[in-house]
C-alpha cells in the first residue's frame, strides 16, 4: 500500500499517492481541468506563480494551481 499525501489544488486539498505529479494531482480533482492542462488551454504553476511541467513530482503540502488561458499555449508560443 502506497502512502498518501496532501496537496492543493487550486483551493481544495486533495489525497494523493506519494511521488504523484502536478497533472496526476489535478486529474485526481477534476478530470476535465486536467484535459484542459493537456490540451494546452490551461497551465499549471507552484504557490508562487511559477509554471510547473505536469511531470513535477509533488511532495506533501505543495500547492498546484490551474490557470486557465483563453487561447492555446501553443498559439501563444508561436507570436512570440
Amino acid at each position: 500500500m502506497s502512502n498518501q499525501i496532501r496537496v492543493f489544488v487550486n483551493e481544495r486539498a486533495i489525497e494523493v499517492a506519494d511521488g504523484a505529479t502536478a497533472l496526476d494531482a489535478v486529474r485526481a480533482l477534476d478530470q476535465a481541468l486536467a484535459l484542459r492542462v493537456a490540451q494546452r488551454s490551461a497551465y499549471l504553476t507552484d504557490a508562487r506563480g511559477i509554471e510547473l511541467g505536469g511531470e513535477s513530482k509533488l511532495t506533501a503540502g505543495a500547492i498546484v494551481r490551474v490557470v486557465l488561458s483563453a487561447r492555446s499555449r501553443s498559439a501563444a508560443d508561436a507570436e512570440t
